[in-house]
């Protein structure tokens, strides 16, 4: 899941994870985390002790404990909790690092991690013996990041996606093209018998440095001002152009050790090598030069946003451009060096660039920002809903938020800024308004496994609970054409695992919402807006039916998270809310199937008339 979400759910444990979409040119992209219910020794924690984590996860008890490994369900194995990880590997987490790998790409990417990184099944490991330090795990992270890795894996490995010709890419454009490296083919990846030495320091140092000037990690650190974030960008380019070079001098370091060059090495030393753009390597003035002769298509150049250019570049110090001369005679001489010198086994340092990587982490700084929790509670501590309107007047005394949000959308009124981050990252607070027929469905089938769930919690001893446990189903998985909206599909997935960062509080399904709540809040909470709101609003029957139907919905939750006795409500919040919510029922001549029942008025559509003849 996201970052923000364990955060939101208070959930005591997590760890970063790796996943193979997010490892990408010596880094990794931690955009997601794991619920981590381990200790250090990777021992699993007492019940106890994640109390927050056990009840997010409660819910989709059934589904984890039917997941199979090795064929058999997870609660036929023993010693296996229903929260456990099916696979736990734990010799492969101890020690410092790790090499990590994208599976499934169309070119070699390979990362060295921490410990403290988790890696999912498309993110496989590499663990060397006991005792290699971190310099030993460099030097094997330059090999097989070379062009020559890219060669002989493509040799040895399928294409993986789309047709078996194109691997999920251009039919004729083989670059493109997705492989699997599956673990047991990198396994067997010839090491070269004499030492090499292709990543050092120097190499890890400037990948750090992309790292660190990455927008998302200068907003990390600070509030986001112009002046940084443009020297970040300099600097965000710069350190990239050097990545190019080395990885160049990586490429004709391998080619030596592999012996594919008969007259001696052609390498630089990387301190002197100048930075490199996208179409000034060796390969890419050769692939101009035959695009010149109309020998080659222009797309390798077009899809990487780089300009094709068919002499090499004078303002290049002259030793470097006399090594550069010496690859492309090389290149246009050698079967074997031409073979592996081409768009197939070369790096792309493809990238969405600076500019939309900006635009997302500001986007991202203003959201959390928004977050805080003075927006979401009152004076006295109590959960609050809040207007658009409102929302943007609390932000516009927000010196940093509103300096942030210039940034991000100059010359815009801040009110509209609100509303456009809004629009996509929140989840109605009735299913109703979430799911269309089919979704609802699959609800009523996860409402009775729960149901089941919690006779089987309430249950006398181990016996009976094993033989309602048994009685339980797995519940179906959810498809994104079972919800109203394609956000809404994004924030939960296929188990409806809830990751919004707000609710929307609206009685229609109509696309103009202006009152929100926030997604962190527990049940009990979320019960007491509902309640706050339509008690201080003079709303018809019609009105306040989805809010009550609402509340109906979390009646279940709230009987099994907050049944205790509570001062604040003079009984427990879930009979304070039940007594209440009949209350206001009766009041209204409403019945609690009245309320499962209800649905969004449809929208009404002007229908289309057909013209005259």
């Amino acid at each position: 899941m996201d970052r923000g979400a364990p955060i939101r759910m208070g959930i005591e444990h997590t760890h970063l994870l790796a996943t193979g979409a997010a490892i990408r040119d010596f880094s990794v992209k931690f955009a997601h985390v794991s619920i981590w219910p381990y200790g250090e020794a990777l021992e699993r924690l007492d019940e106890s002790s994640i109390p927050a984590t056990l009840s997010f996860l409660w819910p989709y008890r059934r589904k984890l404990q039917m997941r199979k490994r090795f064929g058999k369900p997870v609660e036929t194995i023993p010693g296996l909790q229903w929260y456990d990880y099916r696979e736990l590997y734990r010799e492969k987490l101890k020690g410092d690092f790790a090499i990590t790998f994208a599976e499934v790409a169309s070119h070699n990417h390979f990362v060295l991690v921490q410990k403290e990184v988790l890696c999912n099944q498309t993110a496989p490991m590499i663990k060397l013996k006991e005792g290699v330090g971190r310099n030993g795990y460099l030097r094997l992270l330059g090999l097989l990041n070379s062009s020559v890795a890219a060669f002989w894996l493509k040799m040895n490995c399928q294409k993986k996606g789309g047709s078996p010709e194109s691997g999920g890419g251009e039919a004729d454009q083989p670059w493109s093209w997705s492989y699997q490296f599956n673990g047991s083919n990198v396994e067997r990846f010839p090491i070269p018998l004499k030492g090499f030495v292709l990543s050092d320091s120097a190499f890890d140092a400037i990948s750090r440095r992309i790292a660190a000037t990455n927008p998302s990690a200068i907003m990390d650190c600070a509030v986001p001002t112009v002046a940084v974030l443009r020297e970040a960008k300099d600097e965000w380019h710069r350190s990239r152009a050097k990545m190019i070079a080395f990885q160049e001098e990586l490429d004709w370091q391998a080619y030596s050790l592999y012996n594919l060059l008969s007259d001696g090495p052609l390498t630089f030393d990387k301190a002197g090598a100048p930075g490199l753009a996208l179409g000034e390597r060796a390969f890419e003035i050769v692939l101009a030069r035959k695009m010149a002769k109309g020998e080659a298509s222009e797309d390798w150049f077009d899809r990487h946003g780089s300009r094709p250019i068919t002499e090499i570049p004078s303002h290049w110090p002259d030793a470097y451009k006399r090594i550069v001369q010496k690859r492309i005679d090389a290149i246009e001489s050698s079967r074997a060096i031409g073979m592996i010198e081409r768009p197939e086994y070369k790096r792309r340092w493809a990238t969405e660039g600076w500019d939309a990587l900006q635009d997302k982490a500001l986007r991202s700084w203003l959201l959390d920002r928004i977050e805080r929790r003075e927006h979401w509670y009152d004076e006295n501590g109590q959960p609050t809903i809040t207007t658009l309107a409102r929302l943007a007047d609390t932000l516009s005394r927000d010196a940093d938020f509103v300096s942030v949000a210039n940034i991000y959308a100059p010359r815009r009124d801040l009110l509209a800024v609100v509303t456009d981050l809004m629009a996509d990252e929140h989840v109605p607070f009735l299913a109703a308004l979430r799911y269309k027929p089919s979704g609802l469905k699959k609800r009523v089938d996860w409402e009775h496994v729960w149901d089941l769930q919690r006779q089987e919690d309430a249950a006398p001893d181990e016996p009976a609970k094993r033989r309602i446990r048994d009685s339980i189903p797995v519940p179906p998985k959810y498809a994104s054409a079972d919800f109203l909206k394609a956000s809404y599909w994004r924030a939960r997935g296929k188990l409806d695992v809830p990751k919004e960062r707000f609710i929307s509080y609206s009685s229609t399904g109509s696309s103009t919402i202006d009152l929100y709540g926030w997604a962190g809040w527990d049940h009990r909470e979320q019960a007491q807006v509902l309640a706050t709101y339509f008690t201080n609003q003079p709303l018809t029957t019609e009105e306040i039916a989805p809010f009550l139907a609402g509340l109906l919905e979390l009646q279940p939750w709230l009987y099994q998270w907050h049944n205790d006795f509570d001062a604040t409500y003079s009984s427990s919040p879930a009979a304070f809310f039940a007594a209440y919510r009949q209350q206001i029922q009766g009041e209204h001549a409403l019945t609690d199937d009245d309320l499962r029942n209800w649905r969004p008025p449809a929208s009404t559509r002007a229908r289309r008339t057909a013209k005259k003849k």
